[in-house]
């Protein structure tokens, strides 16, 4: 009998997954797996445990020995009892797909290329424990088998207007390549200035890569305030070569961006003969549009061509990027020698001078074997032939590019500019302004609804831009980028049927231990609460967004919060008169879960719940919280004009009728509007209002402030509809950020009294 249950116990072992004194790690992958089943027990990693790998692998398996070393102490043999196998399998068909195995006896991961099997690598360390000083660790059986929706998935960095270190360039890298992105966008030249060394003009690192002072304070902020301290930097091509070295290693593709023939002020300030009028002007020391552009003459070309004949030599890289965009026509206009070279090259305007500018630095670029992207910009005037096209403004660039038969890759503002305001809490550190939000960036779709079955082939993938205007530290990228960047990895990976944003937060949750471990200093919003008012048979109730396995405590009346179990939210609760309400949320434990304190102030005008229509309906990206969001008793927040309070709309003239359902006494009809100029944004010139189909009364707006408000005041006015009428500000003047573009109006609360 004895010897029977050693025998049992020998099969046992040989046969499942062996039982270890601590439990392995749930599985929760980030970006999640196209399949992923899960099997009974685990495969001990220790220091008996071998690693095999096929030929052409060594540098992954490296990554990973070194991986495990320095996270967990535990160095990996040549040969051991149990194995990690490393396995280049020809029949799987995307190059970045893999095949993950985990079993007692073997950890194997499959791919077709040395890429595939790094991307099973991040995803095989994910099942690790976040910290373990164990000399072994159990590791959860599974299979996985997984593969990217899109070919390409890139992160942006701007150090144009902050240089950060190249340690910092490496940890970001490092955390893009954790999460399978596989571009790394390195913004290189900017009007603030220039961080790439050019061993042939040394006034690039001598002049243009510093400048006199920064602005302090926020571009709205008027009067601009600077720091008076001199500011730069760059990055030699010995550092440059190092960080490409580095991100190789990760099977991240380094695009360099190269900016013209707008954003280069800085290279006009050390050369002055590549600018139109060939004065000598500075360094910019504040953001923003700049008149200061390349005047296309052959003194020019010759420049950036010998520029990207450095630039081409660090990078090997497919692309390079040419910015395109923000670029005035001023300069060129008023230039004797543009207005002839348009008339000899037959071109329509200053708008084909700048295709034409475009498509000859293409044709070069091309000629060394690279291939150009710009920004949607380099659409007006005419695409050049070969270019890819990232579209910022919107998505209507890569329609109109995917259409013509070009590769895009969207970034649009509304859920890719991670430099805007992600939370609704006035604490925030500043930002430029809009709001997107995790939710948002997670629900972004990158194929645009107009495109065709057959255009969704131009559709590259998509790409999170970070513009550090307001970063001037590796910490507030840190915290801008992440966690929405988390968020973007599994929109460009993972199958949308796959995706579920509940769901997704809990996998972020643990997440986000591992970035503790990397010292990675990212915003925590995931317990920030959400309410919202609403109204049920003539009542108005204020309905807060429940947390799974969390509480929420409340009060009224802005007094302190004394969160005691009567205060516990159950159910939506009336608000029958202007209030304050406060709320925080607790663990089972009675931990505090959220950051900060909610407050939400209510004011419980006479249109709060009642009828409004609004035509058209403000723009997609900026209307969040939907027509009710002008007439719920909530005003905007005095910071992230792109919160859900503020609606926006592009360009349009805009009317609103409102239906207070019986006749009301009104005395004064109020709002407000930003007026946000530095990213097109004005405020009205008047304003329309009309009482039951009577005669329209005309109000003008003093629109001179950042935020402009509106008062129309009346005796005793009994009506029972409103219209009120807001003209577009028109044409943005020329000089200014934007110039011929129509503005858009950004309005907050909508308050009858």
């Amino acid at each position: 009998m004895k010897n029977y249950i050693l025998l049992v116990i020998a099969i046992c072992a040989l046969l499942s997954c062996s039982k270890t004194a601590s439990n392995p790690v749930k599985a929760q992958i980030i970006p999640i797996p196209d399949t992923q089943v899960l099997h009974e027990g685990s495969f001990v990693l220790s220091s008996k445990t071998g690693l095999e790998v096929d030929k052409n692998l060594s540098g992954v398996a490296d990554y990973l020995k070194s991986y495990i070393q320095t996270n967990y102490s535990i160095e990996l043999v040549a040969k051991g009892s149990k194995n990690i196998s490393l396995r280049l399998n020809t029949n799987i068909q995307n190059d970045e797909a893999y095949e993950l195995k985990v079993t007692s006896k073997e950890i194997s991961i499959e791919a077709k290329t040395a890429r595939g099997i790094f991307y099973g690598v991040q995803s095989l360390v994910q099942l690790f424990p976040v910290q373990s000083t164990a000399k072994e660790f159990p590791i959860q059986c599974l299979e996985i088998k997984d593969a990217p929706r899109f070919s390409y998935r890139g992160m942006h960095l701007d150090v144009g207007r902050h240089l950060f270190p190249v340690a910092f360039i490496k940890k970001y890298i490092d955390l893009l390549a954790s999460l399978k992105f596989n571009t790394f966008h390195w913004h290189l030249t900017e009007d603030q200035g220039w961080r790439i060394e050019i061993k042939k003009f040394p006034k690039l690192q001598e002049i243009a890569a510093y400048r006199d002072e920064t602005l302090k304070n926020h571009y709205n902020d008027q009067p601009h305030k600077f720091d008076g301290k001199k500011y730069g930097g760059y990055y030699t091509q010995e550092e440059i070569k190092e960080v490409v070295k580095y991100a190789s290693e990760r099977f991240v593709d380094i695009i360099p961006e190269i900016e013209m023939p707008g954003h280069s002020q800085a290279a006009i300030a050390a050369y002055p003969e590549l600018g139109c009028t060939g004065d000598s002007v500075k360094v910019a020391t504040k953001w923003g549009v700049f008149e200061e552009v390349y005047c296309p003459t052959e003194t020019t070309f010759k420049f950036l061509e010998d520029v990207i004949d450095e630039v081409i030599t660090l990078f090997p890289s497919k692309y390079i990027h040419i910015g395109g965009d923000e670029a005035p026509k001023a300069r060129w206009k008023n230039s004797d020698f543009c207005q002839q070279l348009i008339k000899e090259k037959n071109l329509k305007d200053e708008h084909g001078l700048q295709s034409y500018f475009i498509s000859r630095m293409e044709k070069y670029i091309n000629s060394k074997g690279k291939q150009i992207i710009g920004w949607d910009e380099i659409l007006e005037g005419g695409l050049a032939p070969n270019a890819a096209v990232m579209s910022w403004r919107g998505t209507k660039g890569a329609v109109e590019a995917a259409k013509q038969k070009h590769n895009v890759i969207l970034t649009p503002t509304s859920h890719c500019y991670f430099d805007y305001y992600q939370s609704e809490n006035e604490n925030e550190p500043v930002a430029i302004g809009g709001f997107l939000p995790l939710e948002k960036a997670y629900q972004f779709n990158p194929i645009p609804k107009e495109l065709t079955e057959e255009e969704h082939k131009y559709v590259l993938g998509a790409q999170g831009n970070v513009w550090t205007e307001y970063m001037k530290t590796p910490e507030k990228v840190e915290y801008m980028a992440f966690p929405r960047a988390i968020a973007l990895a599994e929109v460009l990976w993972s199958t949308p049927s796959r995706k579920n944003f509940n769901e997704f937060k809990k996998r972020l949750l643990f997440f986000q231990k591992r970035l503790d471990v990397k010292k990675v200093n990212y915003a925590n919003h995931l317990y920030e609460l959400k309410g919202k008012l609403t109204s049920k048979n003539g009542e108005l109730f204020y309905e807060f967004t429940p947390f799974d396995n969390a509480s929420i405590f409340y009060t009224l009346n802005g007094k302190n919060p004394v969160f005691t179990v009567d205060k516990k939210y159950t159910v939506p609760f009336p608000i029958d008169s202007s209030t304050v309400i406060k709320a925080i949320v607790f663990d089972a434990d009675g931990n505090q879960l959220s950051r900060d304190i909610f407050q939400q102030k209510i004011n419980l005008h006479k249109a709060v719940g009642k009828k409004i229509t609004l035509a058209p309906k403000p723009h997609r990206s900026y209307n969040a919280g939907g027509t009710q969001a002008l007439i719920n008793g909530v005003s905007g927040s005095n910071k992230r004009f792109g919160d859900k309070e503020w609606l926006g709309f592009a360009g349009d003239d805009i009317l609103i009728t409102l239906d207070l359902e019986q006749p009301t006494v009104i005395n004064t009809i109020r709002t407000r509007f930003h007026n946000g100029n530095g990213q097109w944004i004005y405020a009205p010139k008047n304003i329309g209002v009309t009482f039951d189909n009577g005669e329209e009364t005309l109000f003008k707006v003093e629109n001179d402030s950042l935020l402009v408000n509106f008062n129309a005041t009346f005796t005793n006015k009994n009506a029972q509809k409103i219209k009120i009428r807001i003209p577009n500000y028109g044409l943005i003047p020329e000089g200014r950020q934007g110039a011929g573009h129509k503005a858009w109006t950004f309005m907050d609360e909508l308050i009858i009294e």
